[in-house]
């Protein structure tokens, strides 16, 4: 058993089962085991890849659409631009080099970069040397560090490792999903809250009525920040663009999983040693960023999004510039929008201030 295991189990032993979402918070965030803390779990080396990793496309892409955004502001002096979840920065480093196009947008940007992992925060480091990049642990962090001047905030799978709650559907009615321990096996199994927890009460009306066994999720947590930077976004002026994978609707099922070395991993072993995400629901994040006063753009498929931003001429330029990675950069393309692989899975959000559009929607 991993060491945070034995922590977990020894937590539960005492204190009781724990939420599905204090589960994954510790397999994920604890400050001296957690998935994160320890290591860069990017690359063919790791044990998945985002898309900033596939192509530079997609940073490049990105960066026109902040460009945009930036414009319709009105080219402001000063514009901080916030990633959460910034993996190697290889998304910002792509999205920098494109900006170029438009020195008075570089020169307006200062980088606010919210990661808690000290190994990945190396990784940005590296990525980004010489830019006007600052650290945090949290958006509200991030947004007190230079308060006032109108934003842009980034969140690639991000949302997707936020801890979610589970609930279940009982003959007795809903109940909070829960971890305990079996000292017998020496593993970890699911159960059921005796009673009903408030975390109950987000099941929305039309899924109350589901059939014993069924499952809901709820990312408190997902809310919270969502409605942190729409609350930021309304305030100071700017916009926001999420990408994830998830639901368009709010919908019953079980997407908690875990990934280890790209293959798929059991959820509840060994934690601390897997990646584990849940699929977003972005009907809920945008219910919670209109409730701040906010437009939503969207959610609209990945592919469409990218297609809509040029990635296909942009794709075609870069072909002809290296005919000899043609293959490579066709075969990247196609992985970031193609039906069968990130293209309508992932999703796109926007979310912006009142008087602004969202480019791509």
């Amino acid at each position: 058993m991993s060491p945070l295991g034995a922590a977990l189990a020894e937590r539960i032993g005492g204190d009781g089962p724990i939420t599905v979402a204090e589960f994954m918070a510790a397999a994920l965030g604890d400050p001296d085991s957690g998935y994160y803390m320890r290591r860069d779990p990017l690359g063919a080396a790791g044990d998945f890849v985002t898309a900033p990793e596939i192509s530079q496309m997609f940073g490049e892409l990105i960066g026109l659409w902040c460009i945009a955004a930036f414009e319709q502001m009105g080219a402001p002096s000063r514009l901080r631009l916030v990633e959460l979840g910034p993996g190697r920065g290889s998304l910002m480093a792509d999205l920098w080099r494109a900006a170029k196009i438009r020195p008075r947008f570089v020169a307006a940007l200062s980088i606010h970069l919210v990661e808690t992992s000290p190994a990945l925060r190396r990784r940005q480091g590296e990525a980004l040397p010489g830019l006007p990049v600052a650290w945090h642990e949290s958006f509200a962090e991030a947004a007190a560090a230079e308060p006032g001047p109108p934003l842009i905030a980034l969140a690639n799978e991000f949302f997707d490792a936020l801890p979610v709650h589970q609930l279940v559907r009982t003959d007795a009615g809903w109940r909070e999903r829960t971890v305990d321990f079996d000292p017998g096996t020496e593993r970890f199994r699911f159960a059921a809250s005796p009673s009903p927890t408030p975390t109950c009460a987000f099941v929305p009306p039309a899924l109350r009525d589901a059939p014993a066994g069924a499952i809901f999720e709820v990312s408190l947590q997902a809310r919270a920040v969502i409605a942190e930077i729409a609350a930021e976004i309304v305030a100071c002026g700017g916009a926001g663009l999420i990408f994830d994978y998830g639901h368009a609707r709010s919908a019953l099922g079980d997407t908690l999983q875990a990934v280890r070395a790209h293959r798929a991993h059991e959820v509840l072993d060994d934690p601390g040693t897997a990646d584990i995400t849940a699929h977003v629901d972005f009907e809920a994040l945008a219910h919670a960023a209109r409730a701040s006063g906010a437009h939503v753009f969207g959610p609209v498929p990945q592919g469409d999004f990218l297609r809509r931003l040029g990635i296909e001429a942009r794709a075609a330029a870069l072909a002809g510039a290296a005919p000899g990675q043609r293959r490579a950069i066709e075969a990247a393309r196609d992985r970031l929008i193609g039906a069968r692989q990130m293209g309508r899975l992932f999703k796109v959000m926007a979310v912006t201030a009142p008087n602004l559009a969202a480019a791509g929607f």
